[in-house]
C-alpha cells in the first residue's frame, strides 16, 4: 500500500511535468510549420554597394592591347587629393599605395576614405604603417616586425584588397612567384605565406629629393614608357607598373606636367590603364572589408 508521503510526492511530480509539456508547447521557437510559413521568401543579407563592388572579377586581357598601370606612392600627404582629381578628370584608373602613419588625422583619414570609394577608378593599396621609418635595413632585418607592420597598416586604412608595395624597394610576389631581392626576402615570404601580393614597378619617375620635383619632363618619360615597352622590359610582357610619389604634382605647374604625361600617354591607341589588382597572376584578391 502506497504511503500518504509517496503518494504525496507522486502528485507533485505529476504536476511539474504538465507544466512542462504545456510550457513546451507554448515556447515561440517551436511553432508549427504552415503553408503560410513554407511560401514565405528566405531572409537573404545583402553586402553593401560599397563593399560588393571589390568582390573579385575574372580580367580578360585584350592580346591587341599594353597596360599601363599609374601607382602613386606615399600618401595620404601633399599632392594625393591634386593627383586624384587629375585622374578623375581624364578618365584614367589609378592605384594609390598609402602609408597608415600618413593619416593620423580626420582630414587624411578623409582622403583615404575617398580614394578607396572612388573603385574602380581608383585603388587604394597597402605601402605600410611606419615605411620603414626610413630605416630600410633595420626594418627589413626584422622581418616578423615588419610583417605586424604591414598587417597593421592593412586594418588601419582598410585596404581592400592583399596588395603591398614594399617601402624603398622594388619586388614581385604572385601567384607561384617571388622575385626580391636578399635583404627583402624572408618578409616577402611571410607575406606570401599570408596570402598577399607585392607589386614591384617597372619605370620610376624621379624626384628631386631636396625639393621633391620631377626629375624627367613628360616628354622624356613618355619615351622611357615607350622603349620599355617595345623592348618587353617589363616584369610582364604588355603590362607596365609606373611608379611616382603624390608629393612631386602638390605644386600646379608639376600637376600639369602630370597632365601631360596622361595626355601623351592617351594618344597611344595601344595603352589602356588599369588598376593594379587586373595585374596578370596575382593570386585572388579576397575581399578584406567588412
Amino acid at each position: 500500500m502506497v504511503s500518504k508521503k509517496l503518494a504525496g510526492m507522486i502528485h507533485t511530480a505529476l504536476i511539474i511535468t504538465t507544466t512542462l509539456l504545456m510550457s513546451c508547447r507554448n515556447n515561440p521557437h517551436d511553432r508549427l510549420v504552415t503553408d503560410d510559413t513554407l511560401n514565405k521568401p528566405p531572409v537573404v543579407k545583402t553586402i553593401p554597394d560599397s563593399i560588393s563592388k571589390f568582390a573579385w572579377k575574372p580580367v580578360v586581357y585584350d592580346s591587341n592591347k599594353q597596360y599601363i598601370y599609374l601607382t602613386f606612392d606615399d600618401g595620404p600627404q601633399h599632392g594625393t587629393t591634386a593627383v586624384f582629381d587629375l585622374c578623375r578628370k581624364l578618365g584614367v584608373k589609378a592605384s594609390f599605395f598609402m602609408v597608415g602613419e600618413h593619416a593620423t588625422d580626420k582630414r587624411e583619414k578623409e582622403i583615404v576614405a575617398t580614394i578607396r570609394n572612388a573603385y574602380p577608378q581608383s585603388l587604394l593599396c597597402n605601402h605600410s604603417t611606419t615605411h620603414a621609418n626610413g630605416h630600410y635595413n633595420f626594418f627589413y632585418h626584422h622581418a616578423d616586425s615588419a610583417l605586424k607592420d604591414f598587417l597593421l597598416a592593412q586594418q588601419t586604412l582598410r585596404v581592400p584588397y592583399q596588395i603591398i608595395r614594399l617601402p624603398g624597394n622594388s619586388a614581385w610576389v604572385k601567384q607561384g612567384q617571388v622575385k626580391a631581392s636578399k635583404l627583402v626576402d624572408p618578409v616577402c615570404l611571410l607575406l606570401d605565406s599570408a596570402g598577399y601580393n607585392i607589386i614591384g614597378w617597372d619605370v620610376e619617375w624621379s624626384f628631386n629629393h631636396k625639393t621633391a620635383n620631377p626629375v624627367q619632363t613628360p616628354e622624356k618619360m613618355i619615351a622611357i614608357v615607350d622603349s620599355t615597352m617595345a623592348r618587353k622590359h617589363t616584369h610582364t610582357s604588355n603590362h607596365l607598373v609606373i611608379l611616382s610619389h603624390d608629393r612631386m604634382f602638390r605644386n600646379p605647374n608639376y600637376t600639369d606636367s602630370l597632365a601631360r604625361f596622361i595626355e601623351l600617354l592617351k594618344q597611344n591607341p595601344n595603352y589602356v590603364f588599369e588598376t593594379v589588382d587586373h595585374y596578370p597572376g596575382l593570386k585572388q584578391a579576397a575581399m578584406q572589408l567588412k
